[in-house]
C-alpha cells in the first residue's frame, strides 16, 4: 500500500497529502493544519522570553549557537525548532523549564497530520491488520526502501520533504515493540515482494527485514500469491485497527486521499473481507518460505 499514513476525520470524511532548511533535521514549511498553529505558538513565547531578558534575535542565537537569521524564522512559526534548541534557549533565557515542555508537542507537529493521526490511532491499538496489494505496508519497510519508495513519487518531493516523510514512517515502526504488544498481521502480494523498488540490494535487504520481521511473536506475515484465482481483496487495500476500548476503525488510502472509516456496519464488512483474504494467502510459515525463495532470486 503506498501509503497506509492516513487522517483521522469522521466517517467518510477525506484530507488530502501534503508533504517540506536552514541546515539538516530542520524542517520548514508546515502542512495547512493544527500543527502550524502549534509552531507559531511556540516561536511567540520564545520570543516573549526573549523580549523579557533584553535580548536581540543575534544575542540570543550567539548564546546558544545558531544563527539570528534562524531564531527569527523560529520565533515567526516558520522553522519548527529541534530539541535542543528548545533546551537551549530555555537555559539562556531562565525559562525554568517551561520552553523546553514544548518539546513533545513541536516533535508531533514535525511530521505531516495525516501521519500523525494515523500514529495516534496506533498508539491505541491492540491489534492491526492489514492487506498491500502495491507495495509493502509502511510498517514493514525499512528505511532505504522507504527513502526510495517515496523517491519515486511524482511530482517529485524537495529532498527536505523526503526525508520528513521517511523519518515520520520509521517513528511509526516502535509499534512493534510496544509493552503491551500489539498483534500485527500482514498480507502482502506477491508483487510487493518481487517489485525492486531502490534496486534489487535495497529489495534483498528489504525481504531480510521481512524475514526478521516475521519471526516476532507478535507479527503474522502471510503473502498472496499472484496465481491465486479466488481472492477477497482485488477491490484494493484494507486495514483495521482494533483499539484499547474495543470501537475498530478502518482505513484506506488513495491517490491524494484518506479515509478513515467508522461505522460499524462498514467496519464489520473491512473485517469480515480482511479475513477472507488470510485465508486464501499462505500460511504465515508458508509464507516465510515463500519469501525466503524469492530472496534466493533476487
Amino acid at each position: 500500500m503506498t501509503g497506509d499514513n492516513g487522517g483521522v476525520a469522521g466517517p467518510g470524511r477525506r484530507s488530502s497529502a501534503t508533504d517540506g532548511t536552514d541546515s539538516p533535521g530542520w524542517d520548514p514549511g508546515l502542512d495547512e493544519d493544527d500543527s502550524g498553529a502549534v509552531v507559531k505558538a511556540v516561536g511567540r513565547q520564545i520570543k516573549v522570553w526573549r523580549e523579557a531578558a533584553g535580548l536581540k534575535q543575534a544575542e540570543l542565537g550567539a548564546a546558544i549557537g545558531y544563527g539570528e537569521e534562524l531564531v527569527s524564522a523560529v520565533e515567526r512559526g516558520r522553522r519548527i525548532p529541534r530539541p535542543e534548541f528548545l533546551d537551549k534557549a530555555d537555559e539562556a533565557l531562565g525559562a525554568g523549564g517551561k520552553i523546553a515542555a514544548m518539546k513533545k508537542d513541536v516533535a508531533e507537529a514535525r511530521y505531516p497530520k495525516k501521519v500523525r493521526d494515523l500514529a495516534r490511532l496506533e498508539a491505541e491499538a491492540v491489534e492491526l491488520g492489514a492487506y498491500g496489494n502495491h507495495n509493502l505496508h509502511g510498517l514493514l519497510q525499512t528505511e532505504e526502501y522507504a527513502r526510495a519508495l517515496f523517491g519515486v513519487r511524482r511530482p517529485a518531493l524537495a529532498e527536505e520533504d523526503l526525508e520528513r516523510y521517511v523519518a515520520a514512517r520509521l517513528a511509526r515502526q516502535e509499534i512493534f515493540t510496544r509493552t503491551p504488544m500489539v498483534t500485527l498481521t500482514f498480507v502482502q502480494e506477491e508483487v510487493t515482494l518481487r517489485r525492486p523498488i531502490g534496486g534489487r540490494m535495497v529489495l534483498r535487504r528489504q525481504l531480510e527485514h521481512l524475514l526478521a520481521v516475521g519471526q516476532l511473536r507478535n507479527v503474522e506475515i502471510q503473502v498472496m500469491p499472484t496465481n491465486r484465482e479466488d481472492h477477497a481483496g482485488m477491490g484494493g487495500e484494507v486495514q483495521l485497527l482494533k483499539l484499547k476500548d474495543g470501537t475498530a476503525v478502518g482505513h484506506s488510502e488513495a491517490q491524494l486521499m484518506t479515509r478513515l472509516v467508522s461505522s460499524p456496519r462498514e467496519v464489520h464488512l473491512l473485517d469480515l473481507r480482511y479475513g477472507i483474504i488470510r485465508s486464501q494467502a499462505l500460511s504465515p510459515r508458508e509464507s516465510l518460505a515463500f519469501i525466503e525463495k524469492v530472496l534466493g532470486d533476487t
